[in-house]
This record gives structure tokens, sequence and C-alpha cells, in this order.
């Protein structure tokens, strides 16, 4: 039994049904990587998977450590240990890194952490990712740049220590010292703390850093095509558009079976 499966999942919005049939399984000190063109339902996997409320579950199911999360609340997956990593983080002026830092840990506790134990945890992120201690002193991503937002989520992950993070589209807008920063981030995790990480991208830039054991493809809301990370050579040589050109078919095909267009 994986840590974290999904099995059949079909999830809509409003209208408009955006996965259609998703199986997916993942564990602790995994790294995979879901890759797909803009607008495939890779964000709305993401999104469903930490349970928001504008994605609605008509069919399947998502398992974390053997419990049935399907119908769980967001704070109740990550208090279980899943985290997801925002394409966007949001600003929160006037609440401090470390404070919200101290914030979440309590929000996964019994108890309150005590104040020289969260130093303590705090220093040990710190060394571990090279983070200057001055940065937890500022506003949440508030004035942040692209680079400076995705660290503080790193940072994120180090305290928390989930055991498996969605990383949806951690590589957006980032220059290529910022996308080696957050790699490193993301590649010590999962070697010091047992992580397990779901990538999600629709570049090949940040698997040169990152590489993962497994490789998905997904194409209209479904998982076409499964590998290693010889299909990211593959999308290097061949791009989106040769995976449309052999699977796009089966999956209008699917979607039509199912009585849901193939829009």
């Amino acid at each position: 039994m994986a840590d974290l499966e999904i099995r059949n999942l079909h999830v809509r919005t409003e209208d408009h049904e955006i996965l259609r049939g998703v199986d997916l399984n993942i564990d602790r000190n995994e790294v995979h990587a879901l890759m797909g063109p803009n607008g495939s339902g890779k964000s709305t996997l993401a999104n469903t998977l930490l349970g928001h409320p504008d994605y609605e579950i008509t069919e399947g199911s998502i398992s974390f450590k053997g419990q049935d999360i399907t119908e769980a609340e967001p704070h109740e997956r990550a208090k279980a240990g899943l985290f997801l990593a925002f394409q966007y983080p949001v600003a929160i002026p006037g609440v401090s890194v470390a404070n919200f830092l101290r914030m979440a840990i309590n929000a996964k506790r019994e108890e309150p952490i005590r104040v020289k134990e969260f130093g303590q945890e705090l220093q040990s992120a710190i060394d571990l990712l090279d983070v200057d201690r001055t940065f937890t002193s500022r506003h949440l991503n508030d004035g942040f740049s692209g680079g400076e937002k995705k660290r503080a989520e790193i940072l994120q992950m180090a305290m928390l220590k989930p055991d498996v993070a969605i990383l949806d589209e951690t590589d957006s807008g980032l220059d290529i010292d910022a996308l080696r920063t957050v790699a490193e981030g993301v590649s010590k995790l999962q070697a010091e703390q047992g992580m397990g990480a779901l990538i999600i991208t629709h570049y090949q830039r940040i698997l040169h850093y990152i590489q993962p054991q497994f490789v998905h493809i997904m194409l209209n809301g479904r998982i076409v095509l499964e590998g290693g990370v010889e299909l990211v050579e593959r999308l290097e040589r061949e791009g989106y558009d040769e995976i449309r050109r052999q699977y796009g078919s089966e999956v209008t095909a699917g979607a039509n079976s199912s009585g849901e267009s193939s829009a």
C-alpha cells in the first residue's frame, strides 16, 4: 500500500469535468514528476489532493497512509502529512516568516511548541537550507521576489516535515539561480527527511536539478504515459504535440464513452 493512493479520480468544477480517471501512487522517499501542457489538469489534481472546495470529486478516491481522505478538510490533510507548495504564494503583511512557521507547526500539534524547541528546529532548517536568519524576520512573501517566495515555502517544508509534498509548478517564473536553490532545498529534504515529492511542471528544466524516479504525462485530465527519466528526454526531443498525436484520440474516446465532452 502506497502512502498516497489516487484511484480513478474524476473531478469537476462547476459543469466542466477536468480530471477523467487519474490513478497514481506515491510513497515516501520517492520523487515523481507530473508533466503535461497547460490545461491538462495538473494544478486541478494538486488542489484536489489538498481539498480545495472549488473542485468536486465525482468518482474515485484519495487515500493517505491507509486512511480515506476523499472528503477530509484541507487542515486535516495537512495535519496528516500532506503539503502543497503553491505556484503563486500569497503575501501576509504583518506576519513574519518565523511567526507563520510557528503557527503552522502548532496547528499540527496537540500542545504548542516551546520557544526553545522552535528556535532549535528553525535553526536546523536554516542551516540545512543555507538560508539567512534575517529572512525569517521579514513579513511572509511581502515584497519577496519569486525566488524568495519559493525559498519560504521550502523552509515551511523543512519545518513541517511532510510525508508527501506536492509542488505545483514551483519553478514558474524563477531564474536559474533561484531554480537551483529551490531544487537543492527539495533534494535535501527528500534525502534528510525521507519526504516523498510530486513535482508538477510543464518544463523540463527543474528536472535537470531534481531527477525523478517516476515520470507521468497528463493529457486532457488523464495520465496517458508513465516511465522513468527517459520520458523527460523524449519530451525535450518531441514536445507535447507528438504525445497529443499518439494519445489524444484515446483520451477523447474515453471521455466520450463516459458521456463527457472531449473539450
